[in-house]
């Protein structure tokens, strides 16, 4: 287990840059687009499909470094008073719910993809085919669920071996 977290952390990362990349570049896109629309009534042909495409490609490859992080939103109100061995053990079991739901997301994306290739769907303006989109998100969410396994884990040994300590 401590090999794959070790491997996991510049993965995550590398997903990461890529998605804040390509989110970047989505939101200069939208920005030349809207001046362009504004100053020449001329604004790139696409660019709210490109938009869609990428901002939901750039969250995908986030997510697993968010995951890393434990960035996610943590309701804690009703726990506060519970023993750290009782907030450790629903840690592990929210992660571990996390793994089936970002591998449900990732399962489903692919089928999409599939569906969606052998349907030769494309975008209306510019006729991207729609298969990409479906097959970008699914590393990310593969990778998120495998950090949530990971995490779920050792995040439910851990209040064991504190008993014993």
């Amino acid at each position: 287990m401590r090999f794959s977290s070790m491997l996991l952390a510049p993965v995550c990362r590398a997903f990461g840059v890529v998605g804040a990349a390509v989110a970047l570049v989505t939101g200069v896109l939208t920005t030349v687009s809207v001046i362009m629309r504004a100053g020449w009534s001329q604004p790139i042909a696409g660019d709210v499909e490109m938009t869609q495409m990428g901002m939901a490609f750039a969250i995908s490859m986030c997510l697993p470094y968010c995951q890393l992080q434990r960035a996610n939103i943590i309701v804690d109100f009703f726990t506060q008073a519970s023993s750290s061995r009782t907030r450790h053990a629903l840690d592990a079991m929210g992660n571990l719910s996390l793994v089936l739901l970002y591998g449900l997301l990732a399962w489903r994306t692919s089928v999409g993809a599939l569906s969606v290739y052998e349907a030769g769907e494309t975008t209306m303006i510019i006729s991207l085919p729609m298969w990409w989109a479906y097959a970008c998100l699914a590393p990310g969410l593969a990778l998120a669920g495998w950090v949530a396994l990971v995490q779920g884990l050792s995040g439910w040994t851990m209040p064991f071996q504190e008993v014993q300590a």
